[in-house]
């Protein structure tokens, strides 16, 4: 029983993760267009309990994306230069809704592993009930 218990935490950490990950990318895809605005990212680190791999994930540390920021030919722009330039953006829009699609089936993944974990669960106890 406690390995179904420890599924439903596993899968919920996931699912936490790849919540984090789509807020991420949401704020991305939002900043698109800023002036100066830097791609926003976090890997994924284990959670260790007592020295050991526990499995679960969680959200890292935010990272912004060192890709040079475009720089953009718009002489009536206010931010720009004596030259007609100002530094816009690092989010390639096609990359943020790959990673959005990613985060969304992995969060659906571990949806349904949550659902089968307690399923089994709900199985189990009806059954010793008896």
């Amino acid at each position: 029983m406690s390995d179904l218990f420890n599924i439903l935490s596993l899968s919920a950490s996931g699912m936490a993760a790849q919540a984090s990950r789509l807020r991420h990318v949401s704020e991305n895809i939002a900043n698109a267009d800023t002036p100066g605005y830097q791609r926003k990212t976090a890997a994924f680190e284990q959670i260790m309990e007592q020295g050991k791999k526990t499995g679960a994930v969680q959200s890292g540390p935010v990272e912004l994306d060192q890709t040079p920021v475009k720089k953009v030919f718009d002489p009536g722009h206010p931010l720009a230069a004596e030259d007609g330039y100002y530094s816009g953006s690092n989010v390639e829009i096609m990359v943020e809704i790959a990673d959005a699609r990613e985060a969304q089936r992995s969060y659906e993944a571990n949806l349904k592993m949550f659902d089968q974990a307690r399923q089994m669960s709900t199985s189990l106890l009806d059954l010793l009930r008896r």
